[in-house]
C-alpha cells in the first residue's frame, strides 16, 4: 500500500480579487516593476524525495545584467499582463460524494481542508458537478418520470442523500465562495433517438424546449438549496458515443440549440447572468467547434466561453495547446476554461507513479500560457477501486480514499495542482514567463496583492541550475529532476 502523503502547511492565504477578463497584453500602469531588495520564497515537490509543497530557503535578488547564452534563465516580466485567473479546482461528482460519506468524520474534515483551505490545503476555488447522472455515479438516474415533457415531476431528491450535502460542505470549507458550474452527460432516454441515456444518440427535436427547461429547473433547485451556480456547459463531450451517459451534438446542433432554445430559456428563466460554456470536449476539435458556434452572432451572444478536456491523447496525439491558443487569438472576447481531465485505467498499486502529477503540470502550464482562465480537474475523490463508476470506467483522482482502512492516500497529482491553486489566486493576471532551455516549462501570474508566482517544471532525469531573472535582478536556484517548484516574489 503506498504511504499516505500528508498535506503541508505552506503559505498564508493570498488575496482574492475580481475575475474581470483582460484579453490583450499591455504595460501595467504605475511604476515599473522592480525586484530589487525582494526575496523569492520557494516551494518544491520532487521525485525520490520527501519534498511535497515543501518550503525552502528564500532566494535573494542581486543585480543581473545581460545574461549570456550559456546562463540558464527563466525570464519574468510583470509589466505585461494577459488573462485574469477565474479559479482552479475539481469536480464534485456523485462518486466523490458517495466515497466521502464512507469516510470517518476526521478524514472528511481532512479532505475538505486539504482541498479548500488556502493555508492548510491547496485553496480550490472552482468546482463542477453533473446535471443528474454521469459515469461517475452508482447508476443512471434523472430528475423526472418518463414522458414528463412538462417537467411536473422534476425533483433533485436523489442528490440530497450524498451530493448536495457534500457540495455544501465544500462550499463552507472554501469560505462560502466556490465558483460552481454544471454539466449534463445526457438528456433522459425518452428524449433521445436511441431511447436510452447511454451509448450516444441525439436529442429528439420535439424535446429541445423541454430539455432547455430542464437546465433551468436544475439550477433553480440547487440555488433554492443554498448552492449558487455560476455557469453551465451545454453538453459533456458532445462528439463521443460512450458506454455511459452521452449524447451527440454536432457543431450545428449545438449552435442552433443555444440560439433557439437554451440561451433564450435561460434569459426567460431569470438566469441570463449564468455563464454559458460551449463544446466541453477535447482540444482536437476545439477550433472547429468554436468557429461553428461563435461565427453565428445569434448563438455567440449567449456564450461566455469555450470549455475543453485533455483526452485527445487517446488518438496517440500529444496535448494540443496550439489549438487552445488559436481559439484565444481568433475570439479574444470569449473565455477558455479547462473543464475536465484525469488519468484513466486505475490501479491502486500505481497511485505513487510520478507521471500522474507531471501530466497535470504540463497541461496547466500549456493551457494557461495559451490563454485559459480556469482549470478544473475531474473527481476530487475516488475510492480504492477508482470508482464508484457504473460502467467500470475506473480512473485516478488526486486523493484516493481507502474506505476499508478509513484513510486518505495522496497522489503527487494533488501536490502538482497545488503548486498552481495555492499560489495563483482568483483575480491574478498572467504575466510573461519565458525559459531559455526547453527542459524548463514555466508560467507566471501576478496576484491581486502584488505578489508574483512563478511555476517551473523539470520533467527530465537531471537537475538544472538556473537564474530567475526579473527586470535586471537575478536569483539563483536549482530545478530538481522530475520536480515542480513555485517561486513567490513579494
Amino acid at each position: 500500500m503506498p504511504q499516505k502523503l500528508l498535506p503541508l502547511l505552506v503559505l498564508s492565504a493570498l488575496s482574492v480579487g475580481s475575475a474581470a477578463a483582460q484579453k490583450t497584453s499591455k504595460p501595467t500602469p504605475g511604476a515599473p516593476y522592480s525586484a530589487a531588495g525582494k526575496k523569492a520564497k520557494v516551494y518544491t515537490t520532487a521525485a525520490n524525495t520527501t519534498q511535497r509543497l515543501a518550503a525552502g530557503d528564500a532566494l535573494a535578488f542581486q543585480p543581473a545584467g545581460q545574461p549570456l547564452e550559456t546562463q540558464v534563465c527563466v525570464f519574468v516580466d510583470p509589466g505585461h499582463t494577459f488573462q485574469t485567473m477565474l479559479g482552479i479546482g475539481g469536480a464534485l461528482t456523485d462518486a466523490s460524494a458517495e466515497t466521502f460519506a464512507k469516510l470517518p468524520k476526521a478524514q472528511q474534515q481532512e479532505l475538505l481542508q486539504a482541498y479548500y483551505s488556502p493555508t492548510a490545503g491547496i485553496g480550490y476555488t472552482l468546482a463542477r458537478t453533473s446535471i443528474h447522472s454521469s459515469d461517475f455515479s452508482s447508476g443512471s438516474y434523472t430528475y423526472v418520470t418518463d414522458q414528463d415533457a412538462a417537467l411536473k415531476t422534476f425533483s433533485v431528491q436523489h442528490d440530497e442523500q450524498f451530493r448536495i450535502p457534500f457540495i455544501k460542505q465544500a462550499l463552507a470549507a472554501a469560505g462560502g465562495k466556490l465558483t460552481l458550474y454544471v454539466s449534463p452527460w445526457s438528456p433522459p432516454g425518452w428524449m433521445k433517438t436511441n431511447g436510452e441515456m447511454l451509448h450516444g444518440g441525439k436529442l429528439l427535436p420535439q424535446y429541445r424546449q423541454a430539455w432547455a427547461d430542464y437546465y433551468v429547473k436544475f439550477i433553480q433547485a440547487y440555488e433554492q438549496r443554498g448552492i449558487p451556480v455560476w455557469g453551465l456547459t451545454v453538453q459533456n463531450e458532445p462528439m463521443a458515443t460512450q458506454t455511459w451517459e452521452s449524447c451527440i451534438f454536432t457543431g450545428e446542433d449545438e449552435r442552433d440549440f443555444i440560439k433557439s432554445y437554451l440561451g433564450p430559456t435561460l434569459q426567460k428563466g431569470g438566469l441570463g447572468n449564468k455563464k454559458l460554456i460551449a463544446w466541453d470536449h477535447n482540444r482536437d476539435l476545439l477550433y472547429q467547434r468554436t468557429s461553428t458556434v461563435l461565427d453565428d452572432p445569434q448563438a455567440a451572444k449567449y456564450v461566455w466561453g469555450i470549455g475543453y478536456h485533455w483526452y485527445e491523447t487517446w488518438t496517440g496525439s500529444g496535448m494540443l495547446f496550439d489549438n487552445v491558443k488559436r481559439v484565444h487569438e481568433t475570439y479574444p472576447d470569449k473565455n477558455l476554461l479547462f473543464t475536465e481531465g484525469c488519468l484513466e485505467k486505475f490501479e491502486l498499486a500505481k497511485i505513487d507513479r510520478w507521471d500522474l502529477g507531471e501530466k497535470y503540470g504540463q497541461s496547466m502550464i500549456g493551457d494557461f500560457n495559451a490563454g485559459t482562465v480556469g482549470w478544473t480537474d475531474w473527481n476530487v475523490l475516488l475510492d480504492e477501486t477508482g470508482g464508484p463508476n457504473h460502467v467500470g470506467n475506473f480512473c485516478y483522482a488526486p486523493i484516493i480514499a481507502d474506505t476499508k482502512a478509513g484513510k486518505l492516500l495522496y497522489t503527487n497529482a494533488y501536490y502538482y495542482i497545488g503548486h498552481f491553486s495555492k499560489f495563483i489566486r482568483p483575480g491574478a493576471k498572467r504575466i510573461v514567463s519565458s525559459a531559455n532551455r526547453d527542459v524548463l516549462q514555466t508560467t507566471a501570474f501576478r496576484n491581486p496583492d502584488g505578489s508574483v508566482a512563478v511555476v517551473v517544471i523539470n520533467q527530465t532525469d537531471k537537475p538544472l541550475d538556473f537564474q530567475l531573472w526579473l527586470a535586471g535582478q537575478g536569483a539563483k536556484t536549482t530545478s530538481a529532476a522530475h520536480s515542480i517548484m513555485t517561486l513567490v516574489v513579494n
